[in-house]
């Protein structure tokens, strides 16, 4: 082996400004209200299909988990033993889903 194998890599300097939590909002909010300067609002529709996914990103799981409560119930003659807690399941599953992707966007 040689030395430069063990030589240690110097870390990538980061200033004090990377760091910090206002800095890197103010820095997305520059950086947003720049694209809405190009790009100006979004149109009437483009809002309308924004809802519409939104509301299927929040719907899908929910029927995903009565489906599958709904089939285990039956296979086990359970009542609603497994579809009340998987509605909650993908309930959970769909805001979480749907904050991830507000957020992104």
């Amino acid at each position: 082996m040689t030395a430069s194998e063990h030589t240690p890599q110097p870390e990538p300097k980061v200033g004090p400004d990377e760091q910090d939590l206002l800095v890197k909002g103010v820095r997305l909010r520059g950086e947003r209200h720049q694209r809405w300067v190009r790009e100006g609002d979004p149109s009437v529709a483009r809002r309308l299909a924004q809802i519409g996914v939104l509301g299927w990103i929040i719907v899908l799981p929910m029927l995903i988990g009565i489906f599958g409560g709904h089939w285990l119930d039956q296979k086990f003659n359970s009542g609603i033993f497994c579809t009340a807690p998987l509605l909650m399941v993908g309930l959970a599953l769909g805001c979480w889903s749907a904050w991830k992707w507000i957020k992104s966007a």
